[in-house]
C-alpha cells in the first residue's frame, strides 16, 4: 500500500499497449477471451454501445490497455506492473511524451534515452466527467536514474519483458474493474 497524495518513484522499463476481450461479467471464467496485440484491426470489428463499450458481434467487449512494466523504487526496488485503460489512457499517452521527450546530450548530440533512464512519481489525483467522480494517475518525471545498481535491474527488467521471459495473467480484480498479474 502506498499513499496516493505522496506517491510512489518508478522507473518504466517496457510499454505494452494491447486490446483485450473479455465476456460479460459473471458470464465465463473471469479471463479474458482474447489478448490482441496493438497491430490487430480487431476494432474495426466493434460498435460502441449505450455503455460505452466496444462490442464485438458475439457480445464481448474491447478494452483498450496500456501496459507498464515498472521498478518501483524504495529501499527494497521491486517489480510491478500497471494497466491502464479508459480515462487513463490520456494519462498514458502523456506519459508516453514525456518518455520520448526526454533528451541527454551524448558525444554525437542529443539522444532520446531508453524509458528506464528515468524516475517518475506516481499520484493519485480526482478526476471527474459527465459520466462521474474517480481517482486517477497523475505523473510527473523526477530525473534520471542516479544509482547503477537500480539502473541495470531495470534495463535487465526491460530485457526480459521484451524477450517474452515475463507473462501477463489477466483476470477479474475484486472491484469493478478487470485487474491484471505479471508473473516474473
Amino acid at each position: 500500500m502506498f499513499n496516493g497524495e505522496t506517491g510512489i518513484d518508478v522507473i518504466p522499463c517496457h510499454y505494452k499497449l494491447e486490446y483485450i476481450e473479455w465476456q460479460e461479467r459473471g458470464e465465463g471464467s473471469g479471463a479474458p477471451v482474447g489478448i490482441h496485440p496493438s497491430s490487430s484491426d480487431i476494432m474495426t470489428k466493434t460498435k460502441r454501445d449505450a455503455s460505452f463499450k466496444d462490442r464485438l458481434p458475439n457480445g464481448n467487449y474491447i478494452e483498450k490497455t496500456a501496459s507498464y512494466f515498472l521498478i518501483v523504487c524504495g529501499q527494497t526496488p521491486t517489480t510491478a506492473l500497471l494497466a491502464m485503460k479508459s480515462t487513463q489512457l490520456k494519462i498514458s499517452r502523456k506519459w508516453n511524451s514525456m518518455i520520448t521527450g526526454t533528451k541527454m546530450k551524448g558525444k554525437n548530440g542529443l539522444f532520446t534515452p531508453a524509458s528506464f533512464s528515468h524516475v517518475y512519481k506516481l499520484r493519485t489525483v480526482q478526476q471527474s466527467n459527465d459520466k462521474g467522480t474517480w481517482f486517477g494517475w497523475e505523473v510527473t518525471k523526477v530525473g534520471p536514474v542516479e544509482d547503477a545498481a537500480l539502473y541495470q535491474q531495470a534495463k535487465s527488467f526491460a530485457e526480459s519483458v521484451s524477450k517474452g521471459d515475463v507473462i501477463v495473467k489477466h483476470g477479474e480484480s475484486n472491484g469493478s474493474d478487470k485487474g491484471s498479474e505479471a508473473h516474473f
